[in-house]
């Protein structure tokens, strides 16, 4: 397609890097932005804390079924579209391009949310531990400005150095998360515990922050259609990458949870409210010694910078897919020759990214609950409103495409998860205030999730401004590299689909 070629004189493409991408890479971006040993021994930790419920092992379980069935026609979806806005896209194809928008402007938010958390987070966590390993007491705002620093390079690097990296440190935090769970199972004071995989705990108060906090721990599970445009095969790549990863975390997730909720025993809940992350820590440092406790608390961090790569990473691929198509300025459409990176879109998020490491600095606001903990819970509410709305899409878009998929893909499994999916959005916004730790009618109780429906509203409205006013963009939005504001994109697709070697007129993969 021409819209994938590099004008001449230009420093800038129009197209991501294709073939980039394996099975085993998407994998690595999606389990790093759930970073598994952040979720295992922090958020259990503050879940048990704040819920004073047990059941966290089952809750990860039951969630993972909920998510399978609703990625059954989500990857369906995506053997029809090929394109790096992911939600933004489906969304738009499949309850209209105004709601597709507006849900484009709620992925920004809750991803730079999560992003922007992730600096807090290291910091605050690094501070204590730089002081106990080498004597010096650097402000939190200097430790999360040099993560910043290695993420903003990366970020306009090939997305297959980003992958290296990503496979290497998640790697190391799964195994180390895996050893310390089976030194706790060693421990004496271990007794298999059968709270922590008791359904009736889904059941009853506090049970919508108990499922919601496990949701914030599958957050990025549904970007493997964020990098299908890179990826060998997307037709097989996309699928087979979302239901390893949902199945290898909710794994994780369970086992390391009943692992240290049974090693902690039945004060485990006092426990975790005075210890918080030390708890995952302290029980497996009984049987493997301080080194091994130093080594989790080494690899806690990277979990956070391997968190803040893909994340960055999912960011700039939505700017780059907004931009392309005209409902952001173009110039966060093009990327790299050579790389592909989305270069200006990584660059827009590094400028978010220090703005609010400076803003927090300078008021001497609190990196770990303000931002670590406010900013994560956030964007996974966002994230779930999100995956609710998908969820419906996929019913539209199936509704009026059924070629190609059969009952199960296009209806039985889009209509159970999205009805799953609701209640679960409704006790998110039930349970708010608990999840965020605040007063019921308290302003972030508030703010948070109102946020996400004025920015819904107001993305909606801003593409029917477009509607009247750009009509060619707005007639683009959500066809990805088939988008007539692309240089020569649609016509283009159309020439290349009559010679027989170009891209299938739905989804944009190769023949």
């Amino acid at each position: 397609m021409s819209s994938t070629a590099t004008q001449p004189g230009s420093q800038l493409s129009d197209a991501l890097a294709r073939d980039r991408l394996g099975v085993a890479a998407i994998v690595f971006f999606m389990m790093s932005a759930a970073a598994p040993l952040t979720v295992v021994a922090g958020v259990v930790p503050t879940g048990l804390a704040v819920t004073g419920l047990t059941g966290i092992a089952i809750a990860f379980l039951a969630v993972a079924l909920v998510l399978a069935i609703f990625s059954v026609g989500y990857v369906a979806m995506a053997r029809h579209i090929a394109n790096a806005g992911a939600f933004y896209a489906y969304i738009a194809q499949g309850l209209g391009k105004p709601v597709g928008v507006g849900a484009s402007w709620v992925a920004l938010l809750s991803y730079n949310m999560f992003q922007v958390a992730s600096y807090g987070g290291f910091g605050a966590i690094a501070q204590p531990l730089f002081v106990d390993w080498f004597g010096v007491d650097v402000p939190w705002y200097v430790l999360a400005l040099v993560a910043w620093a290695l993420v903003a390079i990366l970020g306009v690097r090939d997305v297959a150095v980003n992958g290296k990296v990503l496979a290497t440190l998640l790697v190391a935090e799964i195994a180390l998360t895996l050893v310390f769970a089976f030194a706790e199972i060693g421990s004496d004071g271990f007794t298999a515990s059968t709270a922590a995989l008791d359904p009736g705990t889904l059941i009853g108060a506090g049970s919508g922050a108990l499922l919601v906090m496990a949701v914030t721990g599958f957050v990025g599970f549904e970007q493997s259609v964020v990098f299908s445009e890179e990826s060998r095969d997307p037709r097989r790549t996309v699928p087979r990458a979302t239901y390893i990863a949902i199945a290898l975390i909710a794994v994780v997730y369970a086992f390391a949870s009943w692992a240290m909720i049974s090693a902690a025993g039945e004060n485990v809940v006092q426990r975790a409210g005075e210890e918080g992350p030390e708890l995952f820590f302290n029980l497996a440092a009984v049987q493997l010694g301080d080194a091994a406790l130093h080594m989790g608390h080494i690899l806690f961090l990277t979990s956070l910078i391997a968190a803040m790569i893909s994340f960055h990473n999912i960011i700039a691929r939505y700017m780059f897919s907004l931009g392309r198509e005209g409902v952001l300025p173009r110039t966060f459409g093009r990327t790299v020759p050579g790389t592909g990176a989305p270069k200006n879109g990584s660059l827009a998020q590094s400028a978010v990214g220090l703005a609010v490491i400076v803003v927090y600095a300078i008021a001497g606001w609190d990196p770990l609950v303000q931002l670590f903990f406010w900013g994560g819970t956030g964007g996974g509410l966002g994230v779930l409103i999100l995956v609710t709305l998908t969820s419906f899409a996929v019913i539209g878009y199936f509704a009026r495409h059924p070629q190609g998929e059969d009952v199960l893909h296009r209806v039985i499994a889009p209509v159970v998860g999205a009805v799953l999916l609701l209640v679960m959005t409704y006790l998110a916004f039930d349970n708010i205030a608990g999840l965020l730790g605040v007063e019921p009618g308290s302003t972030p109780a508030i703010v948070v999730p109102a946020s996400f429906i004025v920015l819904l509203v107001l993305g909606s409205l801003w593409a029917l401004y477009l509607k009247s006013s750009r009509p060619q963009v707005y007639s683009g939005i959500g066809l990805g590299a088939r988008s007539a504001t692309t240089t020569g994109g649609f016509s283009a697709a159309l020439n290349n689909d009559a010679a027989g070697t170009g891209y299938n007129d739905e989804s944009g993969y190769r023949r």
